[in-house]
C-alpha cells in the first residue's frame, strides 16, 4: 500500500495538467519555450506515473483496469471484474 502523500501527490500532479494542458499546448505550438519553462513543473504530462487506483501501488499496473496486477487478480477471484475468469486447462 502506497502512502497517503504519494496516492495525492499523483491526484495533484493529474489536476495540474489538466489545468495547464491548453496552455501549454498553445505555448509548444507558437515556440515560446521560456514562457514554457515558467509553468510548474508538475503541470508537464511526462511527470505524471501510472498507479494502481484502490492501493496507489506503482508497479505492476494495468492500464485496461486502471488497477495493480495483485488487485486485478483478487478482483477478477472475486468475479468483480465481468467477463475475467482464471484460465484452466
Amino acid at each position: 500500500m502506497a502512502k497517503e502523500s504519494m496516492k495525492a501527490r499523483e491526484r495533484k500532479r493529474a489536476r495540474m495538467v489538466a489545468q495547464y494542458a491548453e496552455k501549454r499546448a498553445q505555448l509548444k505550438k507558437d515556440g515560446n519555450w521560456t514562457a514554457l519553462d515558467e509553468l510548474p513543473k508538475n503541470s508537464s504530462k511526462v511527470r505524471m506515473h501510472n498507479r494502481c487506483s484502490l492501493t496507489g501501488r506503482p508497479r505492476g499496473y494495468m492500464g485496461l483496469f486502471g488497477v495493480s496486477r495483485n488487485v486485478f487478480r483478487q478482483l477478477a477471484l472475486n468475479g468483480k471484474i465481468p467477463g475475467v475468469r482464471k484460465a484452466s486447462w
